[in-house]
């Protein structure tokens, strides 16, 4: 049995400390108030992990450290940059590998799909606050200071987030009408959390992994269109009425809603296809997306435990 500390109890870092639970590993998971699942086997700590000697303290001894941390939107700018410091220097000071959950914002818009290669071209706040992040610790790795990898996912399935799907699922399964500035039939890749974890562990313990980003093993690129009408045939509920809003409309929003101005930067994502080639790691990491209906079928089984609709055929509450 090893030590992991895990930062964050958002889907990712409670899919994660359930995960390694499950295995027989020490988990020890750190947030703000103590909060994440309710198991006899993960310890639950509340402190600043942005608060470097006592993440220090608490990470000492651990095999690895994950970054599940996902600050407010708006709040990025301001959060991040201690935050990552200070994982950064746990990492140093303890050995513990550093594995960051990572996203595909600092590729900025992109023309074709999107590899590890690819370069780190965002202009926006987001992006540049993410590729920094990276880049740092890339740094740390090659001078011999850390041993770190970063994974990277598209919009999750499996569970909530800073995604378009929790806009957009919750209407179609209760037959509303859904208007948003998107682009309905544009390829866009999907990401389920189950396949995040299991790339973050492997890039945590696989020494081949250090030192590199990872693209999380995904199934093949679906437009918005398509995962709706496959979400309501699995909650047997009416086709979807999806109707595309122009993208002025967002950018208003944005004057009194932060999480809609905060979008404005990855509105591009939904705009034209979207792709991501996660080719790299089922390659070397021996890692294979989970099925789609399976990946959907999971969401669809949240949403409809949340709304109080029916739970979709073949799905167990």
């Amino acid at each position: 049995m090893s030590l992991h500390v895990i930062v964050g109890a958002g889907p990712v870092g409670t899919a994660t400390a359930h995960h390694l639970a499950e295995r027989g590993e020490q988990v020890r998971l750190v947030t703000r108030r103590g909060t994440g699942p309710v198991d006899p086997a993960i310890e639950r700590i509340a402190a600043d992990a942005a608060d470097t000697d006592r993440l220090t303290t608490l990470t000492d001894g651990a095999v690895a450290l994950y970054n599940c941390a996902n600050p407010a939107y708006h709040r990025w700018a301001t959060d991040w940059p201690p935050l990552a410091d200070a994982l950064l220097t746990t990492a140093e000071r303890t050995g513990a590998v550093l594995a960051t959950v990572g996203c595909l914002y600092g590729y900025g818009p992109v023309d074709a799909p999107m590899t590890e290669d690819t370069p780190l071209a965002a202009t926006g706040t987001k992006g540049r606050i993410r590729n920094r992040m990276w880049t740092e610790a890339l740094a740390a790795h090659r001078a011999g200071r850390v041993r770190t990898s970063e994974v990277r996912g598209s919009d999750y399935l499996g569970a909530e987030g800073n995604s378009l799907l929790p806009l957009v699922l919750p209407k179609v399964l209760a037959g509303q009408r859904v208007l948003l500035p998107v682009n309905w039939d544009a390829a866009h890749t999907w990401t389920y959390v189950g396949d995040v974890v299991r790339t973050l562990v492997a890039a945590a313990a696989d020494e081949r992994a250090w030192g590199h980003a990872w693209h999380v093993p995904s199934p093949a690129p679906t437009s918005v269109r398509e995962l709706a009408v496959r979400a309501a045939e699995l909650a047997d509920a009416p086709p979807p009425k999806l109707t595309r809003l122009p993208y002025p409309l967002l950018w208003l929003g944005g004057l009194t809603d932060p999480f809609a101005r905060e979008l404005r930067e990855t509105a591009h994502q939904f705009a034209r296809p979207f792709v991501m080639d996660s080719t790299r790691a089922t390659t070397v990491l021996g890692i294979t997306p989970t099925p789609l209906d399976e990946a959907l079928t999971a969401t669809v089984r949240t949403l409809t435990a949340t709304l109080g609709t029916p739970t979709p055929a073949g799905a167990t509450p």
